[in-house]
């Protein structure tokens, strides 16, 4: 068996991609929560969270951004991957939409870009971050990107499965 592929951006055997990951999707997807908020209440506190929400999540997404390209880059089987491809052209088609939608709000003001493109870009911010999130889930669990297969295993080591059983997976 082959070693899986490697993760380069880590800290020790920890991919960083992954631990990054969680501010720019939680930052993005409370920009149309707080939308809704604003729709709801009319409370102008909502418009300027959602604006600041999205603001938190570009510089966020371009910080994870950092550590998935030099792991793209670096690893030829992850760039074989049609996953890797979709994962990485939908991040940045919805970092594209989010830097249309934060400016929009930071030109137009935040209330008065809400209703009706603020919201529906946050709204497509959020699905497209869906199906990358999907294809981030295929490249670790079914292509085991950055995964030990087996207790004890550094990265470098190659796989074999204990007493000829199945391998035990952990992410790394």
């Amino acid at each position: 068996m082959t070693i899986n592929p490697k993760t380069t951006a880590a800290i020790g055997d920890h991919p960083l991609h992954p631990m990054l990951i969680p501010f720019p999707v939680a930052f993005l997807v409370g920009a149309p929560i707080a939308d809704l908020a604003f729709i709801g209440t009319g409370d102008a506190f909502w418009a300027r969270a959602a604006m600041w929400l999205i603001g938190a999540g570009i510089v966020m997404a371009l910080v994870a951004a950092v550590a998935g390209f030099a792991d793209f880059l670096s690893e030829p089987r992850i760039r074989s991957l049609n996953d890797a491809w979709y994962h990485m052209v939908g991040n940045l088609t919805a970092v594209v939409l989010a830097l249309v939608n934060f400016y929009l709000r930071y030109a137009q003001g935040a209330e008065a870009a809400i209703k009706p493109w603020g919201v529906v870009l946050s709204l497509i911010v959020v699905g497209i971050l869906l199906f990358t999130g999907w294809k981030g889930w295929e490249m670790v669990y079914r292509h085991h990107v950055a995964v030990v297969d087996a207790p004890g295993q550094t990265s470098s080591e190659p796989v074999t499965p204990p007493h000829g059983g199945e391998s035990h997976r952990r992410a790394a």
